[in-house]
């Protein structure tokens, strides 16, 4: 469930002061927070973020269509290894096949 209209979008002051100062400096440094929590304003498009996803700072470049959305829904804290099993193995040395033929294909052009 989104948060109240009445009440308006969350955005963190001090990161807010930050993007404001760069602006008016003219410096384009990405801006290192740790509010995951911050929507994203139309004032950050352009600008590029370091969001802590828990362990370390990814990288995070504003665009226009990320207007209205968190920060952190774009630096994700878990990473998906595979699932595991014989099932998975026969998954992936098809892929390795296809990739192979195509290999093939192209250089027999």
């Amino acid at each position: 469930m989104g948060r109240s209209l009445k009440k308006g979008p969350y955005v963190d002051q001090k990161l807010l002061k930050k993007v404001l100062k760069l602006k008016a400096e003219g410096k384009e440094g990405p801006i290192k927070t740790w509010a995951r929590d911050c929507t994203i304003t139309p004032e950050m498009v352009g600008m590029s973020f370091l969001v802590h996803q828990g362990k370390d700072f990814v990288l995070v470049k504003v665009r226009e269509e990320m207007v209205g959305h968190k920060l952190g829904e774009f630096a994700p804290t878990t990473k998906f290894f595979r699932h595991g099993g014989k099932k998975q193995e026969e998954i992936e040395r098809r892929a390795a096949q296809k990739e192979a033929e195509k290999l093939k294909e192209k250089m027999g052009q």
